[in-house]
C-alpha cells in the first residue's frame, strides 16, 4: 500500500522559509490577541445596549478596525501557507495528487510498456461524512441547531375568584369589623297609649389579618446578563405563583397559621333536603341559589370544576339534542342569569354559589411585587442575585350564610 500525505497544517508539518514560519507564528499568536479584544468589545458593547439601547459609536468602530485587521491577517496567513506548500521540504513531505501517484506505480510503468494489462493503485480508505458526534466521518458537532428565542413555559391557570370579589385596601395588619350577631325582632302593632315591645340586638367584634405570601430565587448575575429576558421570564413566574396560592387561600385557606380563612370553611354547608329525586348538576346550583336567597342575599356568581362546567354544557334531552349551547357558537358561561367561572382550584364535584360582591372584601397590604437584591454577603462574594416576590393581603367574609358549598350527587 503506498501512503498518502493529506495537507493539513502547513505552517507546522511542511518544509519552508523559517521567516515565513515565523511570519504566520506571529499572524496566529496577533489573532488570538484580537479574539480576546473582540471579546472584551463585544461585552462593552452589550452594557451598552442594556443601559442605552445602542451601540456607542466608539465601540462599533473599534470591532469594525478589528474585523478588518482579522480579514488581512487570515488572508496573509494562507498566502504564506500556499507558498510553503508550493516550495515543498523533501519527497517525504510532498504532496502528489492521485494521478502523480498512478503514472509513477509500478502497475503503470508496465502497463505503459506492454500496452496493456491493469494498473492499480492502493488508497486507504476514507470513512463516510455523516452527522455522527464521534469516530471518523463524524461532523456532528459541527452542526449547530437553530435555537429559538425565549423560554417555551408550561400552561398557566387563569385566577378568577379575585375577580368575584369586592376590592379594598389596607395600611394596617389587621381589619377589624363590627358584626351583627343577633337580632330580636319585637314589633308589633300597638293600641294607643298601651306599652310597646322591646327588640334586642347583639354585636360582635370580628378581626382577620393580614397574610404574607412570599417565595425567591436565586440566579448568579452572569446567567441574567448572559441569557436575554431570563429575568423578566423570572420575574413573571414568581408573581404567577404567588397569585397561584393566593387563589388557593382565598377558595379554600383554613384559616390556620399564616393560611387565610377562605370561602368554602366559612360557606354555609348546602341543604340536603333540598334534593329532588332525578336532580341535575343545573337543578342543584338553582337550589343553591334559593339558599342564599332565603338567607336575604342575592347570588352574584358560581364557581365549579372545568370538568364539572363540562358535564353541564354536554346534557342533552331525549331526543340527542344539546339543551345548553349551540355546539357551532358555544355559549357565554352563565346560568340562572349568574356568571360561571371554571377553576382547578375547586376540587371536581364541588361547588360554590355566593353573594361574592356583597359578603365578602379583599384588603390588599402590599401589592404582588418583585424585588432584587445582591446585599447578603454569600450573595455578594459568589456574584449571586436573589429576587424575591411577594404579597400582603387579607380577607373577610361579613355574611357566612350569603355562601353556600356542596357537592353534586353522584351521577
Amino acid at each position: 500500500m503506498q501512503k498518502v500525505q493529506y495537507p493539513r497544517d502547513f505552517a507546522r508539518k511542511n518544509a519552508g522559509s523559517a521567516d515565513d514560519k515565523l511570519e504566520i507564528k506571529g499572524l496566529l499568536d496577533s489573532l488570538k490577541e484580537r479574539d480576546a479584544e473582540i471579546k472584551s468589545w463585544c461585552e462593552k458593547a452589550t452594557n451598552e445596549i442594556k443601559e442605552t439601547g445602542k451601540v456607542a459609536g466608539e465601540t462599533k468602530s473599534a470591532l469594525e478596525k478589528l474585523s478588518e485587521e482579522g480579514i488581512k491577517a487570515n488572508a496573509r496567513i494562507l498566502e504564506l501557507e500556499q507558498k510553503l506548500a508550493r516550495r515543498g521540504g523533501g519527497d517525504d513531505n510532498v504532496v502528489k495528487s492521485i494521478g502523480e501517484m498512478m503514472t509513477e506505480s509500478d502497475d503503470f510503468k508496465a502497463f505503459a510498456q506492454k500496452g496493456r494489462g491493469t494498473a492499480r493503485i492502493n488508497l486507504k480508505a476514507v470513512s463516510n461524512i455523516t452527522s455522527a458526534t464521534s469516530g471518523q466521518g463524524g461532523v456532528g458537532v459541527a452542526i449547530a441547531p437553530d435555537r429559538l428565542a425565549g423560554v417555551q413555559g408550561p400552561a398557566l391557570r387563569q385566577f378568577v375568584v379575585r375577580d368575584l370579589i369586592m376590592p379594598g385596601r389596607t395600611a394596617s395588619n389587621a381589619i377589624e369589623y363590627v358584626q351583627e350577631s343577633g337580632f330580636t325582632n319585637s314589633a308589633a302593632p300597638v293600641a294607643e297609649g298601651a306599652q310597646k315591645p322591646q327588640s334586642d340586638l347583639s354585636f360582635e367584634l370580628k378581626t382577620t389579618t393580614v397574610k404574607t405570601i412570599a417565595h425567591w430565587f436565586r440566579a448568579s448575575k452572569q446567567v441574567l446578563a448572559d441569557v436575554p429576558l431570563l429575568q423578566s421570564y423570572i420575574n413573571g413566574r414568581a408573581i404567577y405563583g404567588l397569585k397561584y396560592v393566593e387563589e388557593a387561600q382565598l377558595l379554600s385557606g383554613d384559616g390556620t397559621g399564616q393560611n387565610i380563612l377562605g370561602l368554602i370553611p366559612q360557606a354555609t354547608a348546602f341543604d340536603d333536603d333540598r334534593r329532588v329525586t332525578g336532580d341535575t348538576r343545573i337543578d342543584t346550583l338553582r337550589h343553591a341559589i334559593l339558599q342564599v336567597r332565603l338567607a336575604e342575599y342575592r347570588a352574584t356568581g358560581i364557581v365549579l370544576n372545568p370538568v364539572d362546567w363540562e358535564g353541564i354544557e354536554l346534557q342533552k334531552d331525549s331526543t340527542g339534542q344539546y339543551i345548553w349551547v349551540n355546539v357551532q357558537d358555544g355559549g357565554q358561561q352563565r346560568m340562572w342569569k349568574l356568571p360561571v367561572v371554571d377553576t382547578t382550584a375547586i376540587a371536581e364535584g364541588e361547588f360554590l354559589v355566593g353573594a361574592f360582591d356583597l359578603a365578602a372584601q379583599v384588603f390588599d397590604r402590599e401589592d404582588a411585587a418583585v424585588e432584587v437584591s445582591t446585599e447578603d454577603a454569600d450573595n455578594f462574594t459568589k456574584n449571586m442575585v436573589t429576587i424575591r416576590a411577594e404579597e400582603r393581603l387579607a380577607m373577610a367574609v361579613y355574611r357566612p350564610e350569603s355562601f353556600v358549598h356542596g357537592t353534586f350527587a353522584a351521577a
